[in-house]
């Protein structure tokens, strides 16, 4: 049963975070946290989830779940945990993701169905168990997170890059049906973010292309991410709903010409011109 709302400003709420061990999730979740919220945080990694719940050590408010999003059964399970600990789900944050990264055509089936199979799968799959809640509740506020590789095509991304890409239009089809009982669906396309996980994988080349298409000159932090989601599951962002926020330092906007731009400028960093 969903927990009586009638004193609803008394009820402490909760955010369920996907990919929440480490990295853009871990940052939500405690953005949330710094926020009055109570959280659950998802993640496959039972480690890394489990070196988290230890860290944060706030038994009361956190919950953590060692949960492979795009299995059914455990997505349910986590939805299950979630309303018997606390009753209620005011925020999913759809953060978990992978990727593959190589060319298109070197891309086998397995690895394809493997990125679309969390990044798609896992995004219907917790939208359909929590926004379940959220319909009974008639509130509360969805964010996927998506990415600028499902606004603009790059390289060596075919899986991941179209995964992104049916998220916003997931967002689309939730936002129009679940806006009828209250409840919000936005997605958030972050740019390159400064995580452990990027370090890993993004070379000095890829690192320097991307600073020759940001305005900014940088990658986004983790907590740059948070900031974002929050405001769209505050009441500041009421009437938002159905839109893909591009979370990128101008990536989006930008076509080509910045390096030149900055050579004419005398500028050899954002900000910093030669004299």
């Amino acid at each position: 049963m969903v927990q009586s709302m009638s004193n609803a400003d008394d009820i402490q709420p909760v955010a369920v975070i996907t990919g929440g061990a480490r990295g853009i999730g871990l940052a939500i979740g405690q953005w949330f946290l710094a926020h009055g919220y109570k959280i659950a945080l998802l993640d496959i990694d039972r480690v890394t989830l489990a070196d988290t719940e230890a860290s944060l050590a706030l038994p009361d408010r956190v919950l953590t779940r060692p949960c492979d999003i795009s299995n059914p059964v455990e997505v349910q399970e986590a939805a299950d945990a979630v309303m018997a600990k606390w009753g209620r789900v005011d925020a999913l944050v759809n953060n978990a993701g992978v990727a593959v990264f190589k060319p298109a055509l070197e891309t086998s089936f397995a690895e394809w169905r493997h990125v679309l199979g969390t990044n798609l799968d896992g995004v219907f799959l917790c939208s359909q168990a929590f926004g379940s809640i959220m319909k009974a509740q008639k509130s509360g506020a969805i964010v996927n997170i998506a990415s600028i590789s499902g606004l603009r095509a790059s390289t060596l991304r075919v899986a991941y890059g179209t995964s992104k890409a049916a998220i916003i239009h997931l967002t689309k089809q939730y936002a129009v049906e679940l806006g009828n009982f209250g409840v919000r669906v936005n997605a958030v396309c972050p740019g390159p973010v400064e995580t452990e996980m990027a370090k890993l994988v993004h070379s000095v080349a890829i690192r320097s292309d991307y600073y020759d298409t940001i305005p900014l000159g940088r990658y986004g932090t983790p907590e740059e991410m948070a900031e974002v989601v929050g405001f769209l599951c505050s009441k500041a962002a009421s009437y938002v709903n159905g839109q893909a926020l591009a979370n990128d330092g101008g990536f989006d906007a930008a076509g080509v010409g910045l390096p030149t731009f900055r050579r004419q400028a005398g500028i050899n960093q954002v900000g910093d011109e030669t004299h």
